[in-house]
């Protein structure tokens, strides 16, 4: 899936302090990338370095956010069962697709430039990652969610103007369009994925 292409540059920003206190936006984002970074760089194994950046992720992502908007209009025809079934899985596979490439990441710079205050549950922060020999810069805005100031969470990056929220919500579309709008084929999609 293309959504998975996004998920490596999703983690660099996904740790925050999450017992913080009316935590302004792009400190939320500032903090995220050291402790990412943090952990990347520990002398430990690719397995406790995956634990690690899921338990960091949980914390700050707003996965079920995410999940329920990349399953669009369709999630309105779900019942009670069927979407605590839907976030079970698109967690499972939201946390496998960035943690296991994450993983293979050491130091990533990221310098937070600037934020824009939208309303009083949005803001966007501009960030970059810098490049190096081995990867190109890329320009990545950020939608943090402030509803709850003491706990802003990720609702979406946009990476080089392509929105990652977006793009997961076409492809779970093209998924259910391509079988006659089958929840169940979605569901064995991210089980299969969560898997392997």
């Amino acid at each position: 899936m293309k959504f998975r292409n996004f998920i490596l540059v999703l983690f660099f920003y996904t740790s925050a302090f999450v017992n913080s206190y009316s935590i302004e936006p792009d400190v939320f984002v500032q903090s995220t990338v050291n402790r990412a970074s943090n952990v990347l760089s520990k002398d430990i194994s690719k397995e406790e370095k995956i634990n690690e950046l899921k338990a960091i992720a949980k914390e700050t992502v707003d996965i079920q956010g995410v999940g329920f908007y990349s399953l669009g209009q369709a999630r309105k025809n779900l019942d009670k069962n069927q979407k605590i079934k839907y976030s079970e899985l698109f967690e499972s596979y939201f946390l496998k697709s960035f943690s296991s490439r994450l993983a293979e990441y050491t130091n990533p710079e990221i310098e937070v430039q600037s934020k824009e205050f939208l309303n009083k549950n949005y803001t966007i922060v501009n960030s970059l990652l810098i490049g190096t020999s081995d990867r190109p810069e890329v320009k990545i805005d950020w939608r943090i969610y402030t509803k709850n100031p003491d706990n802003p969470l990720i609702r979406d990056l946009i990476i080089e103007g392509l929105s990652l929220a977006r793009t997961q919500k076409e492809e779970f579309s093209s998924i259910l369009n391509s079988n006659n709008g089958d929840i169940n084929a979605l569901f064995k999609t991210l089980e299969e994925f969560s898997n392997k």
